[in-house]
């Protein structure tokens, strides 16, 4: 799946572009010129992250130089992709997430942002995260620890934390903040194990873990360690 899913990509956009020839010039230039899918993510960020500070040319030069830095990019890129599409009911094709859909887009400039931040260029970092936030509604600062396979659903209103961690296979929905208690210092984020499904407007806050395959229902407050394979819900949160 994982070597062929670009071809795929391809193909789906040949099929867009039969649907809505208007957008050929568009579809074309973002993913079928393209040499790769790095290319591809990379040239759609650029032509949303532009600003008057830098151009779509330079923020994509950025982007690719850093993706192709980072060895484990690209799989996690795909394995955004991939999760994606088996896990949201609306996400029909492996090309939308990439075009579409802002929590993709925002976690595929969070993983620049990150590997930045890891080479010590914090202040370039710190621009991608300010461009993500203000253009998909997601805030993750650069530090975090977010491995592949991650869906943040919707993306709007999203907040994750300097020191938080998230596993593989997890679901993030809108309004979610992952977020500290205070004026703690150092390690004071929430851990966020394989499985966890986290739905809209829950709050997680302090250096706590979140058990594999737990479930926060939306709206919840959660101060203290969740089990693993539990719900939760309430302000605040108990388990079910």
């Amino acid at each position: 799946m994982k070597n062929d899913i670009f071809p795929k990509i391809k193909e789906e956009i040949k099929l867009r572009i039969n649907a809505e020839p208007s957008l050929e010039p568009y579809l074309n230039d973002l993913i079928l010129s393209q040499n790769s899918l790095i290319d591809s993510v990379a040239s759609v960020l650029a032509s949303k992250l532009n600003s008057d500070a830098l151009s779509s040319n330079k923020i994509k030069e950025f982007i690719l130089d850093v993706y192709h830095k980072c060895d484990h990019i690209e799989d996690d890129l795909v394995d955004d992709i991939i999760f994606f599409k088996d896990h949201d009911p609306a996400c029909k094709y492996f090309s939308t997430p990439i075009l579409f859909y802002k929590g993709f887009q925002g976690l595929a400039t969070y993983r620049a942002a990150n590997c930045l931040w890891n080479d010590d260029r914090h202040t370039m970092a710190l621009f991608f995260q300010n461009r993500a936030s203000e253009v998909f509604g997601v805030d993750i600062h650069p530090a975090a620890d977010i491995k592949g396979a991650v869906m943040i659903d919707h993306a709007t209103g999203v907040v994750i934390g300097e020191t938080s961690k998230i596993d593989k296979n997890v679901s993030i929905y809108q309004g979610v903040t992952l977020g500290g208690k205070g004026f703690e210092v150092g390690d004071r984020h929430p851990k966020i194990e394989s499985g966890v499904s986290i739905f809209a407007s829950s709050t997680i806050l302090g250096n706590i873990t979140i058990g594999k395959n737990a479930k926060v229902a939306a709206g919840s407050l959660v101060l203290k360690d969740v089990d693993p394979d539990t719900t939760v819900a309430g302000i605040p949160a108990k388990k079910l």
